[in-house]
């Protein structure tokens, strides 16, 4: 995205600034003050998903949303850096480099996998999962998406096709609704902004096509640090069961389910959501 044509109206933007470390250059909202929480939003979205949620949380912690590599106005170094274990890497240097500490993580769908993968490096005192996409594709789609999504991103020509195709609000209003999530129209506008723009869609497209949360599964029952999911009985991204089965492996996890609430639980319901990620926090040792 272009900044000066595209930033101006961001939300947020007062508290947006760019850093340049290696291999990216982030673009990260940060604000507030008190114990740090770090924003991690999914696949396809970026730092406008927290456009509720961050300033209701910075009236009393400190903030910091970074837009994933190659999302929103993170310029990615490099394509090769999308896995998940690798997009941990970049981020808990990135923290390092900041001096960042964060007290909590909280992720959202892939970002809850990568708020999970980053706690033995970065050692929160808990993680908050939001929707976390901690299950993996079975069958047929357990090889044949990856494949489609790598194949899509080798194209050039693809994230400029659907970043045309889904330039439709009509469309684009669909595909949120497919979620189980209703949003208010500045919420459709921005997600519109996101598909229309080509380098986000490629950036997402390298995501996928790298992504794969089989190992950190394995992993689950020897995560000890505290973790919180938060989900959407509605979801139609990620099942609420994913959490649930997710949350019985783990030695201290446990779930909270919205009624009438979707994939995109934080947009939806920002205040419940920080009232609940606020008191986790306070129950932290």
């Amino acid at each position: 995205m272009d900044w000066t044509r595209d930033g101006r109206d961001w939300p947020n933007r007062e508290h947006s600034r760019f850093i340049d470390h290696r291999p990216h250059r982030w673009h990260v909202q940060e604000a507030g003050t008190g114990p740090t929480i770090l924003l991690l939003h999914g696949a396809g979205g970026a730092t406008q998903s927290w456009r509720h949620l961050l300033p209701l949380l910075a009236k009393h912690h400190h903030v910091i949303a970074p837009d994933l590599p190659g999302q929103g106005f993170t310029r990615a170094g490099t394509r090769q850096r999308n896995t998940l274990a690798k997009m941990a890497e970049d981020i808990a240097a990135l923290c390092r480099f900041e001096d960042w500490a964060p007290d909590l993580i909280v992720g959202h769908s892939a970002g809850g996998a990568l708020a999970l993968e980053l706690a033995p490096s970065l050692r929160p005192r808990g993680v908050v999962g939001i929707n976390p996409a901690l299950g993996t594709f079975e069958g047929m789609a357990g090889w044949l998406f990856p494949m489609m999504a790598k194949l899509l991103s080798m194209n050039p020509f693809v994230p400029l096709l659907f970043s045309r195709i889904a330039t439709s609000e009509k469309r684009i209003a669909e595909l949120l609704a497919s979620t189980g999530s209703q949003l208010d129209a500045e919420g459709i506008a921005l997600y519109r902004r996101l598909a229309a723009d080509r380098g986000h869609v490629d950036g997402t497209l390298a995501m996928m096509a790298q992504w794969d949360v089989e190992m950190l599964a394995e992993r689950l029952p020897f995560i000890v640090t505290p973790c919180l999911f938060l989900v959407g009985e509605d979801d139609g991204t990620v099942p609420p069961s994913v959490a649930r089965d997710a949350a019985t492996r783990m030695p201290h996890a446990k779930v909270r389910g919205w009624e009438n609430r979707g994939h995109l639980l934080h947009e939806e319901a920002a205040d419940e959501v920080a009232e609940a990620i606020s008191a986790f926090l306070k129950s932290l040792p």
